[in-house]
């Protein structure tokens, strides 16, 4: 590792390289207890679930319009009138199944 850093210091502006990194992980102590007043990371995202937002992001509902709905029945009804005519349309281009 280049230089020593005291823990306070790892959460500074400078970056650390992927061989210290690995050097701090590699050196840590698995079994170690956690301290009580040790806080979780968050990024400095508001979370309000369990999972961070980086990791699984909230379901957002939005609303469809009428053309949505319309191109989406449209392309519905022409894979099933394809397949009702015996027809593939697998690879991208209308064959005989």
């Amino acid at each position: 590792m280049a230089g020593s850093r005291d823990e306070g210091s790892l959460a500074s502006a400078e970056g650390i390289s992927d061989e210290e990194l690995t050097a701090l992980a590699l050196a840590a102590n698995p079994d170690a207890p956690l301290d009580l007043d040790a806080v979780p990371w968050r990024a400095g995202m508001l979370q309000l679930g369990l999972l961070p937002d980086w990791y699984m992001p909230r379901a957002i509902a939005t609303g469809r319009g009428r053309g949505t709905r319309i191109v989406i029945y449209a392309v519905v009804a022409g894979f099933l009138v394809i397949g009702a005519f015996g027809l593939c349309i697998t690879s991208g281009f209308l064959s005989l199944a």
